[in-house]
């Protein structure tokens, strides 16, 4: 996981921003993130933010998809304006870390040329994600793990890959977390990788799964978790210290 071998875009994200000194203590909860910088205005109050890491959305643009042109979006929202070019020719500028959300399956081989082609500037950490496997009352489409996995470790074979199950997280189902079946089914397609991967979970289920993620992380020195909260979750910041006390902060963001 040095950035000596294959860049500082391979690079564990605690590892880099310790050794930038922008962080002062290998824990994952120093990790300030950015989250939807999808729009011009957005990517640049990231960039003009405190942010370590910036998370964005990328999907094909509905009257370009012929042309296959990447641009930054989040359903239902299908159109945006900002490209991915545009976006990436911004945050090289900067020193923060980059995770691209891969919503749909056509955006990931066009993206992926373009990341190849400034493959040389990436002298930071680069994330690729995407929701492979439905989750606790997920009912959005999942991304096809195995041609997605095939098409980023063509490009980028040691990448941090994040990824996630599908969610909803109504009140009153929230009660239902990451099962059994869940974690076995992303340990095995996982199995079969080498690089560092990391599980998007959802704060308010990371709770009532904390025996199956432990069970998770435990699978492979290479896994870690990144915990997320929607806007209108509900969660207990009592369970989410609980975590911090059970898990091991460094694999924890």
């Amino acid at each position: 996981m040095s950035g000596a071998a294959h860049g500082a875009w391979s690079e564990n994200i605690l590892d880099y921003f310790l050794n930038t000194n922008q962080i002062k203590t290998r824990d994952g909860a120093e990790i300030i993130w950015y989250h939807a910088a999808n729009s011009k205005s957005q990517i640049k109050e990231a960039i003009k933010s405190a942010a370590h890491m910036v998370e964005a959305d990328v999907l094909l643009h509905e009257c370009k998809a012929e042309k296959g042109e990447p641009i930054m979006a989040h359903p239902p929202e299908m159109n945006s304006d900002n490209t991915l070019q545009e976006w990436l020719q911004e945050i090289l500028n900067t020193d923060k870390g980059i995770k691209l959300d891969f919503k749909s399956l056509p955006a990931v081989q066009p993206s992926m040329e373009l990341l190849e082609r400034i493959k040389l500037h990436l002298k930071r950490p680069v994330w690729i994600n995407a929701d492979i496997l439905p989750g606790p009352n997920g009912s959005n489409a999942v991304v096809d793990a195995r041609i997605f996995l095939d098409i980023v470790t063509s490009f980028f074979p040691d990448v941090t890959l994040s990824l996630g199950w599908t969610t909803g997280c109504q009140p009153q189902r929230c009660k239902e977390g990451y099962s059994w079946a869940m974690v076995k089914e992303m340990a095995e397609i996982c199995n079969a990788l080498t690089q560092p991967v990391t599980f998007p979970v959802r704060a308010a289920l990371v709770w009532q799964s904390k025996s199956e993620l432990l069970w998770l992380l435990q699978q492979s020195k290479r896994y870690s978790l990144t915990v997320w909260t929607g806007k209108q979750d509900q969660y207990s910041t009592e369970d989410l210290l609980h975590i911090r006390e059970n898990f091991d902060k460094t694999p924890i963001c």
